[in-house]
């Protein structure tokens, strides 16, 4: 190695250590000891460098040099257009959802039935002014009498043509043709008896018996025994008196029979059947002797000494009367299939199901509880009944001027909005003001009475209840069965203290505490066996 080379390599190694020295001067950070916790020496070390600048992004100068820039102009478009777009067809989206959207269905219309009253008629025929009574009352239905004797007999041309005439009378004023058939007795000249006498083979109709007498001490509703002896030995149930003879009801050839008179009917345009003497209807062939009632006020041949357990409510009256019912049903439609008189055991009339065989059932004796003379607990409870158990009834206000000896318009307001139909007699009812079978109308056809609830009230002396519909007028009907006038303090949850005066029945004496509005229900006073209804904007639930 030369001088020289020894002199360079001096040189570049003070160089390079210079440079090293500058390298590690730049990089050089400050550290800090920073004294921690004294009791358990801790510390902590902070390392100083320089900071990061932070992103400040372009400035409005900087922005501005592109906002003319044919690029993004044109992504500026794009964007806003787009936007727009997106915004109109949510927009359209969502009116096409409302339109298409399922409208929420109106409740269902009440049948015919349940909407209006029901005229009851007690004849085979229209009088002149049948139609005038059934426009008064504002009747949805009028009822007629087809003859026991015409029964099995509906497509012989008299009777089809009686028929017709009354249904055809009733078309041009929309109101619907109701009979009431005697369906459980034939006389002895009908066919269905002629074909018996001539052939054995039909006489399972009939609750025949071949015996030498009599086979059992049943008695006749009219007088004497219920067995009559159409052929030497052979006895046929005759319940109904002479000549009448009683059919087996659930028998093959009686179905039949009954299911053509029910088909031919509703051809007719007969939109109702009232089913009578459904009590009676014979199903077993069970013939046991019955038993005295204990009542020692009649003697051995009175047909009231006896229970008649075998003669009346018999098993299977329930699912033979549903049958008969789907019948008819199936050959019209909103039809109305009931019976006319009283159940009394509303238990025999329901199906295995449990189900009830027949539409709108009748309890008379509520009705005939109903009455000036006093008040009845057990009319509160009833009504209580109907509230628990939803159900539409038939009130039969036939023997309306026997059950009140006041003004009738007082029962027939109080009826007019319980659950169900009532059932006016066209004869007798004169006095009554057309103005109330208008405003029972109008009360019948508003949505807390076709859709709303039914509600008891209990009181010491007075009959109450409450029809409302959320978002519509309820109504409260208060009804005095006493003799002198009377106020109650009535629990009226949902409802306000003040009401107005809707309605009243024609003894209704408004008195100083019954103004029209503004009634306080505990100062409504009800006049002696009057009707008020009042009318009352529901409260709203918290």
């Amino acid at each position: 190695m030369t001088q020289e080379d020894a002199v360079n390599d001096g040189a570049d190694e003070q160089m390079l250590r210079v440079e090293d020295n500058d390298k590690l001067t730049v990089k050089r950070d400050e550290v800090k000891f920073i004294k921690g916790d004294h009791q358990n020496g801790d510390a902590k070390i902070d390392i100083g460098g320089t900071p990061t600048p932070a992103f400040t992004g372009m400035t409005k100068e900087e922005l501005m040099k592109y906002a003319n820039d044919p690029f993004w102009v044109r992504l500026r478009w794009i964007f806003f257009i787009t936007f727009w777009l997106i915004w109109l067809a949510m927009l359209g989206g969502a009116i096409f959802i409302i339109i298409d959207a399922p409208k929420c269905a109106p409740p269902a219309p009440l049948p015919w039935y349940k909407r209006g009253l029901l005229a009851k008629f007690s004849t085979f025929s229209v009088a002149d002014d049948d139609i005038a009574k059934v426009q008064k009352m504002k009747a949805a239905g009028a009822i007629y009498e087809l003859p026991a004797e015409f029964t099995y007999t509906v497509r012989d041309a008299d009777v089809e043509k009686k028929i017709k005439d009354i249904v055809n009378r009733y078309n041009d004023i929309d109101v619907n043709i109701v009979f009431d058939i005697v369906p459980n007795f034939v006389p002895k000249q009908s066919r269905i008896m002629t074909d018996a006498l001539a052939d054995e083979t039909k006489r399972s109709a009939f609750i025949w018996i071949e015996n030498p007498e009599a086979p059992n001490k049943w008695l006749s509703l009219v007088n004497g025994s219920a067995w009559s002896e159409v052929l030497p030995g052979n006895y046929v149930l005759s319940q109904f008196g002479d000549g009448l003879y009683d059919l087996r009801m659930n028998d093959t050839i009686v179905k039949r029979e009954l299911s053509d008179v029910l088909r031919h009917l509703a051809a007719l345009g007969v939109k109702g059947i009232r089913m009578k003497n459904s009590k009676f209807y014979i199903l077993s062939k069970d013939l046991q002797d019955e038993v005295p009632s204990g009542n020692t006020q009649y003697d051995l041949t009175d047909y009231r000494f006896w229970t008649h357990f075998h003669t009346t409510f018999q098993e299977g009256l329930g699912d033979t009367l549903y049958e008969y019912k789907a019948i008819f049903e199936n050959s019209t439609d909103d039809a109305l299939f009931t019976v006319a008189e009283d159940m009394i055991r509303p238990e025999v009339y329901k199906t295995r199901n449990g189900e009830m065989s027949v539409d709108i059932p009748m309890y008379s004796r509520f009705v005939q509880n109903i009455r000036s003379e006093g008040y009845v607990p057990g009319n509160a409870q009833f009504m209580r009944e109907i509230e628990r158990e939803g159900a539409w009834l038939q009130w039969d206000l036939e023997d309306i001027n026997k059950v009140t000896t006041d003004n009738p318009s007082a029962i027939i307001y109080f009826f007019s909005l319980l659950p169900g139909a009532p059932v006016l007699p066209t004869d007798g009812l004169d006095k009554i003001n057309g103005s109330i079978y208008k405003q029972i109308s109008q009360l019948r056809s508003s949505p807390s009475y076709m859709h709303g609830s039914f509600q008891a009230f209990d009181s010491e002396y007075l009959l109450a209840y409450a029809r409302s519909k959320s978002g519509n007028p309820g109504y409260f009907v208060v009804y005095n069965p006493t003799k002198v006038a009377r106020k109650d303090n009535f629990t009226l949850q949902g409802m306000p203290e003040k009401m107005s005066l809707h309605s009243f029945s024609d003894n209704f004496i408004i008195s100083s505490n019954n103004t029209k509005s503004n009634i306080l229900t505990d100062e409504l006073e009800v006049s002696p066996g009057s009707t008020v209804i009042l009318s009352y904007v529901p409260l709203k639930s918290d």
